[in-house]
């Protein structure tokens, strides 16, 4: 939980999320379609070969458990949490993708893997 100076953690988060729905951690895994497992290794604090919940993971939790928001749930794993994107902006930047030439493709995912890296920061 939080105390003086500290920021609650996703660990922290998800027991709240527990206590404040009366579930498990399998009923969290089942709304979010991942292995109780993985839920457990959160709760847990083990660390796994990834770099942790997926933002879409995030995501669907605060769709689950609508008393968390998505800002909270993000700033509990240490990020930031990420601009919602409408399909027809997302289709925009995909047809502005297209027309790049392969080496500014591979230039603008540079660019934006630093991007989101720095919000994880």
């Amino acid at each position: 939980m939080e105390h003086e100076g500290q920021h609650e953690d996703f660990a922290d988060l998800l027991k709240r999320l527990k206590l404040t729905y009366d579930v498990n951690e399998s009923e969290i895994a089942r709304a979010l379609n991942i292995a109780p497992a993985t839920v457990n290794a959160w709760v847990n604090r083990k660390r796994g070969t990834g770099r942790g919940p997926r933002p879409d993971t995030l995501r669907a939790l605060a769709d689950a458990f609508p008393r968390f928001t998505v800002a909270e749930i993000f700033a509990a794993t240490g990020r930031k949490a990420p601009g919602p994107l409408a399909p027809e902006a997302e289709a925009r930047l995909l047809e502005l993708f297209r027309e790049l030439t392969p080496e500014q493709q591979q230039m603008k995912e540079i660019e934006m893997k630093a991007l989101r890296d720095a919000n994880r920061a």
